[in-house]
């Protein structure tokens, strides 16, 4: 019965606690105080830092909307603050919450002009410079339950909170009040409540990045977690922590007013409101409401927990991994229009990609599976899986998915610079990769997103197609990995597989996993390496057809680097105007990454050091692992054109193999 009593404390704790709230002060977390300016007593700033903490806290505060902002004073000694209600606070306690924090700011941080106060319902913020529509990702505090999900329910829990957070990131980046709130199915007894928020301030997609950032930043293996940040917070817990009459009360997106005007709290009247006091009177009426609701609630779970032990379990529950991202496909036809020859971007191994616009203006990449294609079910729900539950800036979001009849279909983010590959396909197009400020920071952000599969994600995973089509590129040019149809998962300890089944791209394959369908981490690290080299080069390693007796790019690079003329092998278009002695560490890197003997590459995270620093010995790179054999026969089951039959050598080629069994 230990489960039960504890479903009988959980409750009792969770309705006290929701019970106990309205009589007690707001929930003080943590703040942010990092003290690098401060302020004198009598100065300019602190006259005009009480005149905004007052303007933030008097009764003419927009606490209907739950946020606020007011500029007070004039450069230098201008001061700019706000406030950010939790979404399902009321008017009264999002005002009580400003006025308690007001109140105890300089106890708190006396002298800082810069600081952020965290409470479980309501955060305040003010600084010598403008923070108003500004993201802010430093200064997080984040608090997580001391019980952890038992081992045989962690992972569909992960799934769980992954996709239900995700979905109410979209939510609330849409919605003009930046708030969403989701309650999910967990067991028959506990659902999962989730919220997330951003400042109003902000837009959708700063909102979604700021978010993205903070759901990555929370372990889901915890009963609970939250992570607070000055623009944004996510939340989830195994109680209702959240006033769901007053969530469900609030408008439609459509419907709801936009944030007010920052305010000049010079014009606003200067007055302290007192935080008002709960009446004894009010508490005596309370408890003798709950006491006889408790009693009953109580005995139900008892009987629950009694009937439910005897009872035989006759079915796992499915995981809900799916579901909370599951979008209409008529949705989906309308964005692409029909899926239209005109919407169409691209092409991956296993389908067309195209573009398509939702209703509200949300551009999408949509991943239409060939219904020939060698990627089934499997295929299709590991890529679901595997990418709900990444979150990174340098890996492509998955947004949603659509099962329909034989139709499968994946919606991304939309990247509108499309891949690496067009631009190193495409002569006048080269150009606009400078050095400095484009390759170098493609070489770096693809070597983050593969250290955050390897080690950083709670999950170990091998990517096994790592190639220049599937390194897409944002408004900024910064890389996101995509594609990850192929991946396979490892558990904690494990560090390397065997399969016959070989998936990946000639040119881009390891020797050990081409051959003998070996393959680990360093597998991925292979496959770096022949990227940083076509990076630096401009070439794709496809265009080395037996040019002056080269077979491969990677033979190429190596024979330059051994006869001492490896700026050789750098673009011509950047080749004068870059830092020569970051290119010649770049070559240095790629050639260690591409040796034959997978134990002498390096870790990502040993690669990721020495790019980002110039302290770190880099050791003498030995001969790479040189494949050279032709390509077997095209299965007839497999349509997909890009796998079609030509006997070159397979480093040479960067066509996608679905299925190829080693001899």
């Amino acid at each position: 019965m230990s489960s039960c009593t504890s479903l009988i404390f959980l409750f009792l704790f969770s309705f006290l606690t929701s019970f106990k709230a309205s009589a007690r002060n707001p929930v003080f977390l943590n703040q942010f105080c990092p003290n690098t300016t401060t302020f004198s007593r009598n100065s300019t700033y602190s006259t005009n830092l009480k005149t905004l903490l007052s303007s933030l806290s008097s009764p003419n505060a927009s606490y209907s909307t739950g946020f606020q902002n007011a500029i007070a004073g004039q450069a230098p000694d201008r001061v700019t603050g706000l406030f950010l209600c939790r979404g399902d606070q009321s008017p009264e306690d999002c005002h009580n919450c400003v006025a308690f924090s007001v109140n105890h700011t300089f106890n708190i941080c006396p002298n800082g002009s810069e600081v952020v106060l965290y409470y479980d319902e309501c955060m305040l913020r003010y600084s010598h410079q403008n923070i108003l529509s500004t993201v802010t990702l430093r200064g997080r505090n984040i608090q997580l339950n001391g019980n952890k999900i038992s081992s045989n329910q962690s992972d569909r829990f992960e799934d769980l909170v992954s996709l239900t957070m995700n979905q109410a990131a979209l939510e609330a980046a849409s919605s003009s009040r930046k708030f969403s709130a989701i309650k999910a199915n967990w067991t028959a007894l506990h659902s999962l409540y989730v919220l997330l928020q951003c400042t109003p301030d902000i837009n959708k997609q700063e909102c979604l990045s700021c978010l993205y950032e903070s759901i990555y930043g929370i372990p889901f293996n915890r009963i609970g977690g939250k992570l607070n940040r000055p623009s944004c917070s996510a939340r989830y817990e195994l109680y209702p922590f959240y006033n769901e009459t007053a969530v469900r009360a609030l408008l439609p997106p459509s419907q709801q007013a936009p944030p007010p005007p920052p305010t000049n709290a010079s014009t606003s009247p200067v007055s302290s409101t007192p935080r008002p006091r709960k009446s004894g009177n009010s508490n005596m009426l309370a408890v003798s409401i709950v006491v006889p609701i408790i009693v009953p609630v109580l005995l139900f779970i008892a009987g629950y927990c009694f009937f439910a032990k005897r009872a035989k379990k006759t079915s796992d529950i499915a995981p809900a991994c799916d579901e909370s991202l599951q979008l209409d496909y008529r949705t989906i036809q309308a964005a692409t229009n029909d899926f239209s020859q005109s919407n169409r971007i691209g092409r991956g191994g296993f389908g067309v990609v195209y573009k398509g616009t939702f209703w509200d203006g949300t551009e999408v990449a949509v991943k239409r599976l060939s219904k020939t294609s060698r990627q089934g079910d499997t295929e299709f729900k590991n890529e679901v899986v595997v990418v709900a539950k990444l979150q990174h800036r340098n890996l492509v979001r998955l947004l949603g998915f659509s099962l329909q009849g034989e139709e499968r279909v994946l919606v991304y983010e939309y990247v509108p610079n499309k891949s690496l590959d067009y631009f190193l396909s495409d002569p006048a197009k080269q150009g606009l990769l400078d050095w400095r400020t484009r390759r170098y920071k493609i070489i770096g952000g693809i070597a983050r997103g593969i250290l955050y599969l390897h080690q950083d994600s709670r999950l170990t995973i091998i990517h096994r197609d790592l190639k220049a089509s599937n390194v897409l590129l944002d408004a900024d040019m910064n890389p996101k990995i995509a594609d990850f149809g192929m991946a396979r998962i490892f558990g904690m300890d494990q560090t390397q597989e065997n399969t016959s089944r070989i998936v990946g791209t000639y040119g881009y394959m390891s020797p050990e996993y081409a051959m003998n369908g070996q393959f680990s981490m360093k597998s991925d690290v292979y496959s770096f390496g022949v990227l940083v080299l076509e990076i630096i080069s401009g070439r794709k390693n496809s265009s080395f057809y037996a040019t002056d007796g080269t077979h491969a790019l990677v033979t190429h690079a190596w024979r330059l680097w051994s006869n001492g003329t490896a700026l050789d092998l750098v673009d011509p278009v950047i080749v004068d105007n870059c830092q020569r002695n970051e290119v010649v560490r770049c070559i240095h890197i790629g050639l260690l990454c591409v040796q034959e003997d997978p134990v002498d590459r390096p870790t990502m995270q040993t690669i990721f050091m020495m790019l980002t620093s110039n302290t770190v010995t880099i050791p003498v790179p030995q001969q790479p692992g040189f494949f050279v054999q032709s390509r077997p026969e095209r299965d007839p089951l497999d349509s997909d054109p890009s796998t079609t039959n030509k006997s070159v050598a397979t480093s040479v080629d960067d066509s996608s193999i679905t299925d190829l069994y080693p001899r």
